[in-house]
């Protein structure tokens, strides 16, 4: 059987196979604002049964999801914003459209009130990921930081400091580490700190933020933005805010050029590194 999804244009696209007993369900998500809303998770469980079925919206926020027939509850959820529930049947070959759903804000989320919030090295982590010859990932770490959040009286007029000690770097082997901490890397006897800076930071959607700044890396400066997602406060040995974020680099824009290639030109470390960021600050220590 097939059916057709309408595109933006209004035209119909190409036709969808179904397999046998199942039928599609989509949405497409927005925001307060009206915006497309990326990284929303639709999920449909099975009234009668264990089966489950997930999706995620693309840039457009459109989530599509084939499932088996039979009756779902449809969640549709997304950090900072309130969850939505539908229920929904699925036919065989037949293609269920909610329509444009519009996610509202979590009110019960709270922003961290002005101040100074000092990063907690104890529960905060900074850890990278690299590519081995095409083949697998490399995943590492530092151990050594420090850094404070001053929140302004506006939030997205806060200031975001990290200091890194790139001795630190830590890879699970030695001879790789030594190696990193090395003229070929990171350098650290000529550039023995890392640091960033940020006093920009725009709310995209819900719990998510870009926090746009300058890493100074091996002697070059670079703008970064950060992926954020804010996590909210807790009250523990302190009053808390916690988030977690992301970034993209490319060693070769800090001049960490060093390289061997492999047959074929496969390159033995990759040019793209993952940043990942798990942060949890104290206020005013």
């Amino acid at each position: 059987m097939f059916r057709r999804l309408r595109r933006r244009d209004g035209r119909q696209g190409e036709p969808v196979t179904f397999a046998a007993g199942a039928g599609l369900v989509s949405v497409r998500l927005r925001d307060e604002l009206g915006n497309p809303l990326a990284g929303a998770e639709m999920t449909l469980r099975h009234k009668r049964g264990p089966r489950v079925f997930r999706a995620v919206s693309d840039d457009y926020g459109l989530a599509v999801v084939t499932a088996a027939t039979g009756t779902y509850q449809v969640t549709i959820s997304a950090g900072g914003f309130r969850e939505v529930t539908h229920t929904v049947d699925v036919a065989s070959g037949d293609h269920t459209a909610l329509g444009e759903v519009e996610l509202r804000p979590d009110a019960s989320v709270r922003l961290p009130g002005p101040g100074r919030w000092v990063i907690d090295p104890d529960h905060t982590s900074i850890r990278f990921v690299a590519r081995h010859i095409g083949l697998s990932r490399v995943h590492g770490r530092f151990t050594r930081f420090h850094g404070s959040i001053n929140v302004g009286e506006r939030i997205e007029n806060s200031s975001i400091e990290v200091v890194i000690d790139a001795a630190s770097i830590d890879t699970a082997a030695e001879k790789r580490d030594e190696h990193l901490r090395s003229p070929d890397f990171l350098d650290v006897d000529r550039f023995p700190k890392i640091h960033f800076f940020s006093d920009r930071a725009q709310r995209v959607a819900g719990d998510r933020w870009h926090i746009d700044g300058t890493l100074n890396l091996r002697g070059a400066s670079r703008g970064v933005r950060l992926d954020a997602s804010y996590l909210g406060l807790r009250s523990w040995n302190g009053d808390r805010l916690g988030a977690i974020a992301k970034a993209e680099l490319h060693r070769e824009d800090f001049t960490i050029n060093w390289q061997q290639t492999l047959a074929k030109g496969l390159v033995v470390v990759g040019s793209t590194i993952e940043l990942r960021l798990d942060v949890q600050a104290v206020r005013g220590v």
